[in-house]
């Protein structure tokens, strides 16, 4: 399939993704052609690639989930890709008080052809993991990575796999009792496709094959719970690792995100 197809596969599948079963305390509401998530970490908008609303309608509904997350005091992201419509959404999530993030790329790739992407060196078992503490050392692994308090993360994998075990599935990879690296995998039931999330590495183990090898470990663990295709927003670090092993970019994504400690256009 040539990356257009793909892209087109992936807004029909994916775009918006209501999950059939959510963890208790997540709210998924339909909008039109909007999804609005509540009861996570930050408030989540998604849209179809047409948000279907353009003027004084499409500032409305950016007001509308806005305010709904300030009301609750949580910050929240509206999660945008380059093809999207109406061409001036930015600009009018901007005007709302909305701040960009670092644009990702979206790579899609054939999850058959990613089970030999790559195995880690001996000295470095790839497990999956079901236990908190685990998922505690893996927080603590990112926060060195990023420079920055993950221990979320902790409480965000617990709860997933506590939820759906079959769907969402973490694995690590170990160096002398050291988390060195770790991803995990998001199966979408009904949509063919499967998410591709994390794969940080310590800065002194990356170049040794570890990031390809739970690429490959997801990829079999995808086609075992019927995924036919993997979907990954890659930092520009992954970006290039993916498209060598056959992933094709699709479009970019940047989220953007309004916080409550930033005052709304209409209070400044």
């Amino acid at each position: 399939m040539t990356p257009e197809q793909l892209r087109d596969l992936y807004d029909a599948r994916l775009r918006p993704w209501v999950e059939p079963d959510p963890a208790p305390g997540v709210v998924f509401e339909r909008f039109g052609h909007l999804v609005r998530v509540t009861g996570r970490r930050q408030g989540f908008v998604e849209t179809g690639p047409d948000v279907g609303l353009e003027g004084a309608a499409l500032d409305a509904a950016i007001a509308l989930h806005r305010d709904h997350f300030a009301a609750r005091g949580e910050e929240m992201e509206w999660k945008t890709r380059a093809h999207d419509r109406p061409a001036d959404l930015v600009d009018r999530l901007l005007a709302a008080g909305f701040e960009p993030e670092e644009p990702e790329t979206v790579l899609v790739g054939v999850a058959a052809e990613m089970t030999g992407a790559g195995s880690a060196p001996a000295e470095v078992p790839i497990r999956r993991t079901e236990d908190p503490t685990d998922f505690a050392r893996i927080a603590a692994m990112e926060s060195a990575v990023w420079g920055e308090d993950w221990t979320w993360l902790g409480d965000d994998l617990a709860r997933e796999v506590a939820h759906d075990r079959e769907h969402f599935v973490v694995f690590l990879a170990e160096a002398d009792g050291e988390v060195v690296s770790a991803a995990w995998l998001a199966s979408k039931p009904g949509t063919g496709f499967a998410g591709l999330w994390g794969g940080s590495t310590l800065s002194g183990w990356r170049g040794r094959g570890i990031y390809r090898a739970l690429v490959a470990t997801r990829a079999r663990a995808a086609l075992e719970r019927g995924a036919e295709y993997l979907q990954v927003d890659a930092s520009e670090d992954s970006r290039p690792i993916l498209e060598r092993l056959g992933f094709a970019a699709v479009t970019t994504t940047t989220p953007y995100v309004w916080r409550p400690s930033r005052p709304s256009p209409a209070d400044a």
